[in-house]
């Protein structure tokens, strides 16, 4: 597999850019208040360097490192489909959230999980322990990060995602589980 760095520099689009890094908008936000809203927003077509320049001149070698590592940091709260059902099966204080729609959850989801909804958060944030361990779950492993970032931001310590989502796990876990895919 070749890695990011080896395709996407700062002169890739940025639709690329968010292809490789999934997080990457999250990054830029957070540091550079890049890409939240529409004032600060920017076109999948722009590159990161057009990007840099139109937000005040910004080192484009400092911001594309920034992406780096916050891409590094993501994958260290990735936890393999089958690393999951073995920590499942010995610890069963591990909660599962599910974040995809309703619909989807209801669809086909993994046993045990929590959809996300009100009550689930509200039940998660106030059960009093920050370090229960919770995995989030997504369709496939890309938007999970974002809701692992809220949860983190909100204090809670053993925040996982689930690599691939309920399509790896699927996959890999449970091979006679439906699978499907999102137009």
């Amino acid at each position: 597999m070749i890695a990011a760095t080896d395709t996407i520099n700062p002169h890739s689009p940025m639709s690329a850019v968010l292809e490789n890094f999934p997080g990457a908008q999250r990054a830029l936000f957070r540091r550079y208040h890049i890409g939240g809203c529409s004032s600060c927003g920017f076109q999948p077509t722009e590159t990161l360097a057009q990007v840099c320049e139109r937000n005040g001149g910004l080192d484009v070698n400092e911001v594309f490192a920034h992406i780096q590592s916050s891409h590094e940091q993501d994958a260290k709260i990735l936890i393999e489909p089958k690393e999951l059902a073995e920590w499942r099966t010995q610890d069963p204080s591990v909660r599962l959230v599910d974040v995809r729609s309703r619909e989807e959850f209801e669809a086909v989801h993994i046993e045990g999980a929590l959809f996300m909804s009100q009550d689930a958060m509200r039940q998660i944030m106030g059960d009093g322990s920050n370090i229960r361990p919770l995995v989030i779950v997504d369709h496939q492993g890309k938007g999970a990060l974002d809701a692992a970032a809220y949860f983190m931001g909100h204090g809670l310590q053993n925040v996982r995602c689930l690599r691939g989502g309920i399509d790896a796990w699927a996959q890999e876990v449970e091979p006679g589980m439906r699978r499907y895919k999102l137009g």
